[in-house]
């Protein structure tokens, strides 16, 4: 018999989160937990439900073997290019941007504070964190098979464009590549503007070949602007990387491992 859900389940529409998912809890609270940041609890402690970050621990755990199980069935590359690709299609990034592919941001339970940082680089955070969190919940509720389901769906569905666009590798280690390939120069990197204050700095950084400026980019941090500022080289300078051989397992193969 299904668990009872709380009322703000009814309140926020559940419902229809679970049906942008394409999953019907046998348990609808643990679906809201998981879009509860502990921020929310600071203000409302009378909240009969518990914070996300224990679904968050589980859905991390989960999220990383089923990609990792697919990854390798699927492709005889070097464990290093799996690793890469691996990273490319759990990291924040890319759990916040799925995230929002769900349309959850419109059901987290946040503080006041939180509630006024949409589209910073926290909120993206929390997002990240709610996806697994998410994934946490699935995996109580429905098992591995359904949440294998959802993470095929929403996840490893991005597998082809990560590969294609090489976002498993970053625009420094490509930039350095190409530029010490057919240039034969290393870049380096000048901090050309720092402002706000230090809880919310912004960075501009360039990127230089000698002392040629190739391009800008911006960042929150000196690291975030720098990758920024590789990206935006890469693009004047049209530059793109032989594409990386994917080796993919022939599935009439026998398993050797």
């Amino acid at each position: 018999m299904p668990a009872k859900p709380i009322a703000e389940y009814k309140d926020r529409h559940f419902d229809k989160l679970e049906e942008r998912i394409g999953i019907k809890f046998n348990d609808p609270n643990y679906l809201v937990q998981a879009l509860v940041h502990r921020s929310f609890l600071n203000e409302n402690r009378e909240f009969s439900l518990g914070h996300n970050e224990r679904l968050e621990f589980l859905g991390d755990a989960v999220l990383e073997l089923v990609v990792t199980e697919y990854l390798f069935t699927n492709y005889l590359n070097p464990e290093g290019e799996l690793t890469n690709w691996r990273a490319a299609l759990v990291n924040a990034t890319m759990c916040a941007q799925i995230a929002t592919d769900l349309c959850v941001e419109e059901y987290l339970f946040l503080s006041r504070g939180e509630s006024k940082d949409e589209g910073t680089k926290a909120r993206e955070y929390i997002l990240a964190k709610v996806l697994e969190a998410l994934i946490g919940a699935i995996y109580i509720d429905q098992g591995w098979d359904m949440t294998m389901q959802f993470i095929t769906r929403w996840v490893l569905s991005k597998l082809p464009e990560v590969l294609e666009q090489e976002t498993w590798i970053d625009p420094k280690s490509r930039f350095q590549e190409s530029a010490q390939e057919i240039v034969g120069l290393t870049p380096t990197y000048k901090v050309m503007n720092e402002e706000g204050p230090d809880h919310a700095k912004k960075f501009v950084v360039g990127v230089y070949l000698e002392k040629e400026k190739i391009a800008e980019g911006e960042g929150t941090s000196k690291q975030e602007a720098q990758v920024s500022a590789a990206d935006n080289a890469l693009k004047v300078k049209g530059w793109k990387r032989s594409k990386t051989n994917i080796i993919t397992r022939d599935p009439k193969e026998e398993y050797l491992g």
